[in-house]
This record gives structure tokens, sequence and C-alpha cells, in this order.
């Protein structure tokens, strides 16, 4: 081995099967509160924020002022790439976005984010939206030697 290969394998954890990447993604999924949200604007402005959410196991459910930036990227754009986790421990989704008036969510299932999050949109004085990601797509990856096979959703299926 070369140095740099070397001191890689020494200080590096092994790396992840594709099953305990999925594993520990669903895991943050299930008890994370919050994601970083990436989106852009219709000539690629981009913009970064973390929002609170909370999964269903099929989605994720998130809300932000409508007329924000995030608010309109997302509303425009209808995707969106969200980062769960620590940078040396990331799941990477890209997801489809449905958005949702404020009234028309359920109430058990506004009273459920607002548990989760702490936070209720409802109770806001500005005019907040709903939004419902779908993954598309998940990675997942701490360091270089979990690089290959990071993909672990494609087209909305879990692969691993």
């Amino acid at each position: 081995m070369t140095g740099s290969s070397t001191r890689e394998a020494e200080i590096l954890p092994r790396p992840r099967s594709r099953a305990e990447r999925r594993r520990d993604t669903e895991h943050r999924l299930a008890h994370d509160v919050d994601v970083w949200v990436a989106s852009a604007s219709a000539d690629g402005l981009p913009h970064l924020v973390p929002l609170s959410f909370d999964w269903d196991g099929e989605a994720l459910l998130m809300a932000t002022p409508a007329g924000s930036p995030t608010g309109r990227n997302l509303a425009a754009a209808r995707t969106v790439r969200l980062g769960l986790g620590p940078t040396r421990d990331v799941s990477m989704i890209d997801g489809e976005v449905e958005v949702i008036e404020l009234g028309a969510l359920p109430p058990e299932r506004a009273d459920r984010f607002a548990a989760r999050t702490g936070f209720d949109p409802r109770a806001s004085s500005l005019p907040y939206r709903w939004f419902r990601v779908t993954p598309r797509r998940v990675q997942a990856w701490r360091e270089v030697n979990e690089l290959d096979g990071r993909e672990l959703m494609r087209d909305g299926r879990w692969s691993a």
C-alpha cells in the first residue's frame, strides 16, 4: 500500500454494507428532526436552508412560508435535494415535491408534525405551505471507502 492508502486504512472505519446504510438512513428519517433543503430558483440561484420534517415511512413532510425563497423554489420546480445527517455520515435524498395548502392537510397529520418538530406552522401569522417530499433517489456514505455502492434508492425503489 502507498502511504496515503495505509493512513486511510488505519483511520477509516470499515465500510458499511448497503443494507446497513439503508437501515442507518431509515433510522435517521425516523429519529432526526431537521434536514438541509437545497433548492434553486427558475434562473438557477441556489438556496440552502435547514427545515424540520416528519417522516411517515413514505415521505418527508416539511413546512415553510409560501413566499420564502425555499417555498417559491419548491412550488415551482417540484423537485428538491435533501441532506440528512452530518457531513461524515450523510444521506442525500432527491425527491419529488407535492405542495399542500396549510388547511388542506388532515389535522391529525399536522398535529403529528407539530408534536414531532416542536413547531406548528398553523399558529404562524405568515402564510405557510406544507411540502411533502417523496424520495426518488437516496445515496448514503461516510467516507471515501463508502463511495462505491452509495446509491440505495433509484426511481423511488430501494435497491438495498
